[in-house]
């Protein structure tokens, strides 16, 4: 049996599991609780991937010290493994938009979230959601695209990232493009019909002046301003 079918059932991840240096793995130590895993990701910069699209694994976020949905929620999912919580994402699909990734964490039969995000209303999650499709649809009605729209149409069943081999998310040098590739195969559930999506009501204008709002603001120079321009409805 190989190491990453080895790593399958494995309840707490190791540092040598994980290939990752001591300092490395230090930080996913002192992240011993979603709390502070969350409290983590909304310290570091956002990832506005100026010169290219990425998805950067564990150790390049680490190192870079920035991240966005995906690369956050891989953080997260490693520093839960590491305290013996299993490393699950979900994917909220949408059209006409940006899909969003969360870390998923369950206390007391009730499922919460752990979200990376540079706007106000996608982010954490408490546990009190009975189940899956509850947790999604409390995304739903902040979930907007820059025409004012409700976008988000369903959610994956909870993916658990041992599945994959630590190489290909925890310490690729390269972009981890596998990780965004199994989540979007994923069965994925519908959240509202096509009559209820010809229902749904644009943002007033106060949502869309809240919407404005940003964590982190995004580098202002001269060689950035028309990729940060083309991003701006960007989760």
């Amino acid at each position: 049996m190989d190491k990453r079918n080895n790593l399958q059932n494995k309840r707490y991840a190791h540092r040598d599991d994980l290939g990752l240096s001591k300092a490395e793995f230090a930080i996913l130590r002192r992240l011993s609780s979603p709390a502070k895993i969350q409290a983590y990701l909304d310290a570091i910069p956002q990832n506005f991937e100026i010169g290219g699209e990425t998805c950067l694994s564990v150790r390049e976020s680490l190192h870079q010290r920035r991240a966005l949905c995906i690369e956050g929620a891989m953080i997260a999912a490693a520093a839960l493994w590491v305290h013996g919580e299993p490393p699950l994402l979900m994917d909220l699909k949408a059209t006409h938009d940006v899909d969003h990734i969360v870390t998923l964490f369950r206390r007391n039969g009730c499922w919460g979230a752990i979200s990376k995000t540079n706007h106000p209303v996608l982010r954490w999650r408490d546990p009190v959601y009975r189940s899956l499709r509850e947790l999604a649809m409390s995304y739903f009605h902040e979930y907007c695209n820059k025409r004012h729209q409700k976008t988000l149409r369903s959610y994956s069943l909870a993916f658990d990232m041992r599945r994959l081999a630590p190489e290909t998310w925890v310490t690729q040098k390269k972009n981890c493009w596998d990780v965004g590739w199994a989540l979007d195969a994923c069965r994925h559930y519908a959240l509202i019909s096509k009559k209820q999506a010809k229902l749904l009501r644009l943002r007033d204008s106060l949502e869309r002046e809240a919407h404005v709002l940003r964590h982190h603001k995004p580098p202002r120079t001269k060689t950035t301003a028309n990729v940060l321009r083309a991003r701006r409805g960007s989760i």
